[in-house]
Parts: structure tokens; sequence; C-alpha cells
């Protein structure tokens, strides 16, 4: 027998998930990358791997792999996705969940959309982290003329840029030495955010560890947030992504709710190639 595996997406993110809650399973970073290969593999951004509570309460640990086979502490996508399988297994109001980055509440909204509170926004350069000691609001960062990126963690370091025309911006080209800048010990996540109004923001990413995806849902907030400090928008917007639309609400206690669809692709198990029986 081989593990058992969905195929899921949040707006064209794109993640393999594991249930390892009654079989442990502690993928090696070299499994993570053939298992994510899209042409020798099943394909995924990011392989997540729920394993069981370590809390009373939670309904399961996720264990996040990008496709490069690092591990993370955050991705909102798929916590959107962990966040609707427990909520379907429970039939529970809201539930909750772990993750490197801390507990995580997910709830159902309108529209088949769920909600995940993604907690408190870190805008320290020590929990960024930075090297050193930086103004987070304006990096003295600058790549191909894309200068001045707002620094955000939210589970995971960001670089939010903002530009003119973020669909114009070469993502190949400027997203890997700005992931490995020097300034991010950690490397970093990229975004591009174009604000089209006040309450709506183009935005486009480079993920660490995964390359150009279609959404990033930390990186949604953390654009958000971006915004809202430098006074671009006010603190809720829609945050337009290739793969579509998430809607984020910076709250007045540093709260950032992200709001969007989840899909369940296709379910399957993995050969034995892929993973050790």
């Amino acid at each position: 027998m081989t593990r058992e595996f969905l195929k899921m997406h949040g707006l064209g993110n794109d993640f393999v998930v594991i249930d390892a809650r009654n079989t442990p399973y502690r993928p090696a970073e070299a499994e993570v990358r053939a298992i994510a290969d899209r042409k020798t593999g099943v394909g995924c951004d990011q392989f997540i791997v729920l394993e069981a509570a370590t809390q009373e309460g939670s309904g399961g640990f996720m264990r996040i792999h990008n496709a490069d086979g690092s591990e993370v502490s955050a991705c909102g996508n798929a916590s959107r996705c962990i966040g609707w399988l427990l909520l379907e297994e429970t039939g529970a109001e809201r539930v909750t969940f772990e993750t490197g980055a801390g507990l995580l509440e997910a709830y159902r909204a309108e529209e088949g959309r769920i909600t995940v509170d993604m907690g408190p926004a870190r805008l320290d350069w020590e929990q960024i982290p930075l090297a050193g000691p930086a103004d987070t609001l304006r990096l003295d960062i600058e790549q191909d003329g894309y200068r001045d990126p707002v620094a955000v963690n939210m589970g995971n370091p960001h670089a939010v840029f903002f530009v003119e025309d973020a669909d114009a911006v070469p993502l190949d080209r400027v997203g890997p030495p700005l992931e490995h800048h020097p300034a991010f010990p950690e490397r970093t996540n990229v975004e591009f955010a174009q604000v089209l109004s006040p309450t709506a923001i183009r935005m486009r990413v480079w993920e660490r560890g995964s390359g150009v995806t279609r959404a990033c849902g930390t990186g949604a907030c953390a654009t958000l947030v971006a915004a809202a400090r430098r006074g671009l928008t006010g603190r809720k917007a829609d945050i337009l992504l290739d793969g579509g639309t998430l809607t984020i609400d910076w709250l007045d206690d540093g709260r950032v709710l992200m709001t969007g669809p989840v899909a369940l692709s296709f379910t399957g198990r993995l050969a034995s190639e892929l993973v050790p029986v």
C-alpha cells in the first residue's frame, strides 16, 4: 500500500496534501522534490503533511514543505485548504490547527469561501527577520530599478515592492536575486503590488522556494499591510492575483483575516517510487 493524497489548490496555488495524523510521515527533502516535480511526480507548489495535534483543541499540525524541499512555517492558501478539510470532517463552525507560525483559526465565509485568521502582522526588523536594524517601511534594497520595499512577516518573510504595472514585472529575472538578498538571512518571498484603488491591489509574487506562483495567501496579507502602512489603501482590500482574488482585512488589533476559495482537484495514491512504503 502507498500513501493516499489529496490534490488541492487555492486560486491556482496548488498542494499535495497527506493526512498523517494516524500514520506519521516525515518526508525527506528529496522525496518532497520528487512528489512536487510536475513532469515525473504529482506536481505542486507546496507539499503539506497534516500531522497529529500537539495541543488540546487543535485539529492537527500543518507541516509545510516548498517544492524545493525546504520546510517553512506559513502558507495562507494551504491554510484555507486545511481549514476546509477540518471543517468538512468535523461539521464545526470554526476549527483551530497548528503551524510553525502558531495556531490558526478557520471558519466558513459567504459564497463557499473560507476565512483564516492568520494572526498578527510582524513589523520589527528582528521579526522579519532582517540581517540588521532597518526601517521595515522602506528598506534600502534595489534590483533592476525596483526599490524601497516594505518588509512584513506573516509567519514567513515578505518584501513588498510597489510598482506602476505589476504585470510588466519580469518575475523570473528579479525574483531569485531578491529572494536570496543578504538582507534576508532566511530568504524572502517577493511581491510586486500595483495599487488600483483604496480597496483594490493587483499583486504578483515570487515565492521563496517555489518561484512564480499564481497566488500567495501570506503574500496577499503582507501586501495589504504594506499598502496600509504606506497610506496607499485602507485596512481592508481585495488583492487581485494571477489565480483570482483574496479579501484581506487588517484588524485594529493587528490580526490579519484572509478570505478566499478552496478547491479539491483530485485524490490518489503515491507510487512507491515517490514515497517509501
